[in-house]
């Protein structure tokens, strides 16, 4: 019951370089209601947002997180891909120790005075309502368990005969800050509908994404029954496991989640470096490790959360330039959430550039994990193979404190002979390198480059369905079994609003390139490609199943830079598209 949808193979995916508002992933066409928290659609790549924690820690307020999601839309961070505002602790009333306050069914309460209600609308679904409407989507926490005070009002559950007593335990569960949580026996009638019921609610607020908690091996039960509960909503619901999890129940992680904490808070407290911070380097040193421990098992549907991204504010985050940098770049590499912690309101043009880069962006939007290959005390080397055949090198100084010379043989990476490589950071070539590839790093930096080895083509293939892609209008992704990446992207055409733009495909230099395109009909159709917005090319194109793609190849002139290319029809319904290679 991994969280992904069926169909879809362990495999490596290619996403854009530059990524776009993320479209909301939608059910499969023609798919009844899911029935496994596989079937949900989300989190095929990596999360993208922000979460109150960090900055907002124990006071997150409805104004606080406006701030946040309009920030999060008026810098261009949406555009860039980011779409998460969470809700972390704190949104619920808590009287003390006792646990937190419940309603009638023995749900949290909303705090009022943080998240007022709006006439008749709950304070958390109007927080929602707001999110919404800057084009985003909504998170909000909550731990295993139930609160003590519903197991003292023996609260009833709801549309069922069973109250609480019926099936709470005396066993303490985590809950970090409020306590008071106690453990629930599964094996009893009405634990499920309990937990359906909490749910139901967080659905009805229009809640998109679920951070459960204080999680450890003894709260599996919870896990299945908060994955089943999300599920039965019909609302694709992503789910989030919070902290430190055992790495020896991986397996039962990936079945039940869309992804899992590795290790403890990325926040610094009172014991940080310098008083006041975030973070530190020594908390961002400490994933390293961990990184390539938990690398076998991360992908799509389910991702290793080394935590917080800390980038921006200035000193406030308590990392150096250098450090921000090498910090997104190893949360990219291993295919990480990226789930800021910092105050989106307060950040400056070059920590936005930052956050904002898309060839960075998408060597995390791949939904690969990286492998390290160089562990030599201050010398750390990460790569992943992408699917066009280059290879993502990330070259670390682990040292917050002098320069040192990192190096990595090229053989090691899978590359024989010269390849040709780019500077992901800055977007500059490297030039031909062969052999062993060395560089000069300050304290904490790192050199991220993008390497092509020579005679692999130099093609990039990118599926329809990546998160880096515009997909408007009644136009969907569904599961393909047979397409490249498990999914295509249909309802295409028939009005020119539903149409699929495919972003950031970046060349060195202006040319004509040949465009093949992995297509799915059952007769014959037509595409209708404009490429940077310019006149549309119109192809005709045959094929005998919906099923079953098919490939036809038409030369595009392409310019230095970024490149778009949208796919459309304004009469009529265009085939439905799989991926395509630009060569």
């Amino acid at each position: 019951m991994r969280r992904r949808p069926p169909g879809i193979r362990t495999r490596t995916w290619t996403a854009a370089v530059g990524l776009a508002l993320a479209a909301a992933l939608l059910p499969p066409i023609g798919a009844t209601a899911p029935a496994h928290a596989e079937d949900n659609g989300v989190g095929l790549t990596p999360a993208l947002g922000w979460s109150s924690w960090s900055s907002v820690r124990t006071h997150p307020t409805a104004a606080k997180i406006d701030a946040q999601a309009d920030a999060m839309k008026s810098s261009g961070l949406a555009a860039a891909g980011f779409q998460y505002v969470n809700v972390d602790d704190f949104w619920y009333q808590c009287p003390g120790s006792q646990g937190p306050n419940v309603d009638a069914n023995g749900r949290w309460v909303t705090d009022a005075t943080k998240f007022p209600a709006s006439g008749s609308t709950n304070g958390i679904q109007a927080a929602a309502n707001h999110v919404h409407a800057d084009g985003l989507k909504f998170g909000l926490y909550v731990t295993p368990g139930v609160s003590q005070q519903a197991v003292s009002q023996n609260s009833a559950i709801l549309g069922t005969s069973y109250h609480v007593k019926d099936i709470a335990t005396t066993t303490a569960e985590k809950n970090y800050n409020c306590k008071g949580m106690v453990g629930i026996d599964y094996s009893k009638p009405g634990a499920q509908a309990f937990i359906n019921s909490w749910a139901d609610e967080f659905a009805s607020w229009g809640v998109d994404y679920v951070k459960i908690d204080g999680v450890g091996t003894s709260d599996v039960p919870d896990l299945q029954a908060w994955s089943k509960a999300l599920v039965q909503t019909g609302r694709p619901i992503h789910l989030e496991l919070s902290n430190n999890l055992a790495i020896g129940s991986a397996s039962t992680w990936q079945q039940y989640s869309n992804g899992w904490r590795t290790g403890g808070d990325i926040e610094c407290y009172s014991k940080c470096t310098t008083a006041g911070t975030l973070t530190d380097w020594s908390h961002v040193q400490s994933r390293f490790g961990q990184v390539a421990s938990w690398q076998p098992y991360g992908g799509p549907g389910a991702f290793n959360d080394y935590d917080s991204l800390e980038v921006g504010n200035g000193s406030a985050t308590g990392l150096t330039d250098a450090e921000q940098q090498s910090q997104m770049s190893l949360w990219a590499l291993a295919a990480s959430p990226l789930i800021l912690g910092t105050d989106l309101t307060n950040l400056n043009s070059t920590e936005l550039g930052y956050l904002k880069n898309g060839r960075v962006l998408a060597v995390d939007q791949d939904a690969i994990d990286a492998s390290r290959i160089v562990n030599n005390g201050n010398q750390q080397v990460y790569i992943k193979k992408e699917k066009d055949g280059s290879v993502i090198i990330g070259l670390f100084n682990y040292s917050g404190t002098g320069s040192t010379t990192v190096s990595v043989p090229l053989s090691a990476a899978g590359i024989s002979g010269s390849a040709t490589a780019t500077d992901l950071w800055s977007g500059a070539s490297v030039g031909t390198i062969s052999g062993t590839y060395s560089v000069t790093l300050g304290a904490g930096a790192v050199k991220l480059i993008k390497v092509a080895p020579s005679g692999s083509g130099g093609s990039t293939t990118i599926e329809a369905e990546a998160a880096g892609n515009t997909i408007a209008g009644a136009a969907k992704i569904a599961t393909c079994a047979a397409c490249s990446g498990g999914h295509k992207v249909g309802y295409i055409g028939k009005g020119a609003a539903n149409a699929v733009t495919i972003n950031g495909i970046t060349e060195s230099a202006a040319g004509t390139h040949t465009l093949t395109i992995s297509y799915l009909v059952s007769g014959t159709r037509s595409f209708s490609i404009s490429v940077n917005g310019g006149p549309d090319i119109v192809e005709q194109l045959t094929g005998t199943s919906f099923a079953t793609p098919a490939t036809t190849s038409v030369a595009v002139q392409l310019a230095a830079g970024t490149n778009t290319i949208k796919f459309d029809n304004d009469t009529a319904y265009a085939p439905d598209l799989d991926a395509i290679t630009v060569s």
